[in-house]
């Protein structure tokens, strides 16, 4: 067990995810049932920097586990790449009496994290928010199942001009490289095709699938694709179907950042409760500089550097069914 730790700082950095104000409030309640203070940190490693803290207690975070974005409010800070920025941070932690950081976001808040534990040696431990699914250590990050959830909705509702007018609809969804959101929802919305960046495929094959699907009666059809898939985007394909295959009217849905915005589902509400209290816990024990996640259903404690620089890919069975579905 290292240094008894008596005040802990929470923040979210980066893109905020549905599920970090869950995240927030079991940090919060997990340090007071331990007798450990909380501290607010407000917008990211912005708010450290120019300490910008708030005392929390259990009532501080009433009300708070089912709203989406964030109470801490987020930014991204590229001053914090800079050495002497994270020391004028870690001073200003230190001036607070703020013991250990729990840090809520992705691969930009963990690199952060990963540096100010090591130069400063004060602990921290992450806990994944961000809607892309995209750290290894954790089967599912906080605001996948949400995002998820927004974007089958949407896509429900576009399936209904689709077959109204016998179109063919591109739909663009956030994730960055990774392609788990475009992957989940072209399953569990019925796609026709998912262009996902860990697939390789060419603009021939989806044409003659498009032309097969024609043949044997398909009227309209739905492509849900990743934004980072290699072809350049949703509106790049389009332009590619109306060079080389004019005979479809191909419109185009980029879903945005409605993806990132709504109301926490059950899932998200459980997995950022369960990862806040394991957060709170592994600095109470002495861990510092990993990320506290969920595999096989089990809390698991993963470094940053693993946490960051491996890449967990897309179950190929996920894809597989997709395309046996979609005839």
């Amino acid at each position: 067990m290292g240094e008894e730790i008596k005040k802990i700082g929470v923040l979210t950095s980066g893109g905020d995810a549905p599920g970090m104000n869950a995240a927030i409030r079991a940090v919060v309640r997990s340090s007071f049932y331990y007798g450990i203070e909380a501290v607010g940190i407000y917008r990211g490693f912005e708010g450290m920097i120019d300490g910008d803290f708030e005392t929390l207690d259990v009532r501080s975070v009433n009300h708070i586990l089912g709203k989406g974005g964030t109470v801490l409010k987020s930014a991204r800070c590229l001053d914090f790449y800079h050495s002497d920025v994270r020391a004028k941070a870690a001073d200003k932690l230190r001036h607070a009496g703020i013991d250990a950081v729990v840090t809520i976001g992705g691969n930009g808040t963990f690199t952060g994290a990963k540096l100010l534990s090591e130069e400063q040696n004060i602990p921290v431990i992450g806990v994944p928010g961000t809607i892309d699914n995209d750290l290894h250590g954790s089967d599912y990050t906080i605001g996948f199942d949400t995002a998820n959830n927004v974007v089958l909705e949407a896509i429900d509702n576009i399936r209904n001009t689709a077959m109204s007018h016998n179109r063919l609809f591109f739909v663009e969804v956030m994730g960055r490289e990774s392609g788990y959101i475009a992957a989940f929802t072209g399953l569990a919305s019925g796609a026709f095709g998912i262009l996902i960046p860990e697939k390789e495929s060419s603009f021939e094959e989806l044409i003659e699938k498009l032309d097969t699907g024609r043949k044997n009666g398909k009227t309209s059809s739905i492509v849900v694709v990743a934004e980072g898939n290699k072809w350049g985007g949703a509106y790049k394909i389009k332009q590619m179907i109306k060079e080389k295959a004019s005979h479809y009217d191909a419109k185009v849905s980029i879903l945005g950042h409605t993806q990132r915005g709504g109301v926490p589902t059950c899932f998200d509400r459980i997995l950022a409760s369960r990862l806040g209290v394991a957060a709170v816990e592994g600095l109470k024990y002495g861990k510092t500089g990993v990320m506290a996640g969920v595999i096989k259903n089990e809390i698991k404690y993963t470094s940053f550097e693993d946490a960051i620089e491996f890449k967990d890919y897309v179950d190929d069975e996920i894809v597989r069914v997709a395309e046996i579905l979609s005839i």
